[in-house]
């Protein structure tokens, strides 16, 4: 019945399928968000490829194959009883077992959790590892609590969801308020109920006990691969400028360092509490020290670097530069913050984090001819090494620091021209969002074609 769509009944398809899932998903702005930034991309592949249309491609991969949503009691220091809520969303499975991160963190609930495996999918499938889509989580905060406490509650969490895991099902692995402290307590925790020492099953381990060389700056070091290749397609070098990078966590803290390997100058990193500016560029060993020793606020960082200043709330978005990295949360980067660096004279944005940029500011970089490279293609490194890591565990093998790195490195030039040569074939050349969306469309698409109704 669509043997012949048109750009126009492909968008009205879209547009039909978009409202049916406002209406069965409430309450959830950041997955219609998500949804919609992907779908509103892949208008000119449906008119290549009707029969996706036919098979009923899109209404399934909107809809998760399965959401756990569990309940997590915990004792906390005081021996009182904490009650938290934990998920899982295992969003996709057609190209492998599924894969992504965990989140704790007080703003987590199911439609962050929905939006983060959403975007997984197309993430994965980007670095051609043979990895599905899934996210999790909890709305515990880990920030001000004991060892003790967290120990208690990752034991708790996992007393659930290990039934949910496996190296063939779905490994996990780190994300906001979960690093190398939690995915140990989270691996002891399944290890001991399952009685195997499944390396697999769990990637962001350390490396003494499983874990991958590069593993822990890959995102940080993917995206910052990501927009030198970006650049080079322009003629842009980074060596000599300057760079505004936000948070202060694990990709923010490896972007930097990339960016200082490469000659940048970063001069920013920020937190909740708000943001340092450090026109010498940033001291990575005192940030380090701050955020991963201390885990103390970034205001820390200028009582020992008397060059340094730092803004309490505002925005980081206003400090000029001439590459910006939002590495922080969704949709921190806004419209009014994305004309003040097209007014500063920003050239290129890369995502560190997970759809840090509104609609309305990646529209503002478009019209500029601002060079964006979204998340699902840019802070594909993690994925990427998570699955390198599962390699090296199933083979049980170890690779050393720079041959992890050239293969990383490998992965995002192979990711970067994915989406480049995906723009060129569907009339949007050089639009990053339309190529990786794309590409990455196709070939789950092609996967539950293959597979059947399933």
């Amino acid at each position: 019945m669509n043997a012949h769509l048109t750009n126009a009944s492909s968008r009205s398809i879209i547009d039909t399928i978009v409202r049916d899932v406002a209406d069965r998903n409430p309450g959830e702005p950041e997955f219609l968000q998500a949804v919609h930034e992907v779908l509103e991309s892949i208008a000119p592949v449906l008119v290549e490829r009707p029969d996706y249309v036919e098979a009923g491609i899109i209404e399934r991969l909107v809809e998760p194959e399965r959401q756990v949503i569990f309940r997590v009691p915990w004792t906390d220091d005081r021996n009182r009883v904490q009650v938290n809520r934990g998920f899982r969303v295992q969003f996709n499975s057609a190209l492998g077992p599924y894969k992504g991160g965990l989140r704790f963190h007080s703003s987590v609930n199911l439609g962050i959790i929905k939006f983060l495996g959403f975007e997984q999918i197309f993430k994965n499938a980007l670095t051609a590892q043979g990895i599905g889509g899934a996210k999790g989580g909890s709305d515990f905060d880990p920030h001000g609590r004991s060892d003790a406490e967290i120990m208690r509650f990752c034991q708790s969490f996992m007393d659930e969801l290990y039934r949910h895991l496996g190296e063939h099902t779905d490994i996990p692995a780190g994300d906001i308020g979960v690093g190398a402290r939690e995915i140990g307590y989270l691996f002891g925790r399944y290890r001991k109920i399952t009685n195997r020492h499944e390396s697999g099953m769990f990637t962001g381990k350390g490396v003494a006990w499983g874990g991958a060389e590069v593993r822990t700056e890959a995102t940080g070091y993917g995206t910052i691969f990501f927009l030198e290749q970006m650049l080079a397609r322009r003629g842009v070098a980074l060596d000599g400028q300057t760079a505004v990078v936000s948070g202060s966590g694990n990709v923010a803290l490896y972007a930097i360092e990339k960016l200082q390997q490469l000659g940048a100058r970063p001069i920013t990193a920020s937190d909740s509490s708000g943001y340092i500016v450090d026109e010498n560029g940033i001291d990575l060993e005192l940030l380090k020290q701050v955020k991963e020793v201390e885990r103390a606020r970034v205001s820390a960082y200028v009582d020992r670097r008397p060059a340094a200043r730092f803004v309490a709330g505002g925005s980081v978005w206003d400090v000029p530069a001439r590459f910006a990295i939002p590495s922080a949360t969704q949709n921190e980067l806004d419209e009014a913050a994305a004309r003040t660096l097209v007014r500063n004279g920003v050239v290129a944005v890369a995502e560190g984090a997970n759809m840090p940029c509104t609609p309305e500011a990646i529209d503002v970089f478009s019209e500029a001819a601002v060079l964006f490279a979204p998340g699902k293609a840019a802070n594909a490194g993690g994925v990427a090494t998570s699955a390198l890591e599962m390699s090296q565990n199933a083979s049980r093998q170890r690779w050393s620091f720079s041959d992890s790195e050239d293969r990383l490195r490998a992965i995002m030039v192979a990711v970067h021209d994915q989406a480049y040569e995906a723009s060129e074939r569907y009339g949007s050349p050089g639009n990053y969002v339309v190529g990786a969306n794309t590409a990455s469309f196709v070939k789950v698409a092609d996967a539950m074609l293959a597979q059947g109704v399933i």
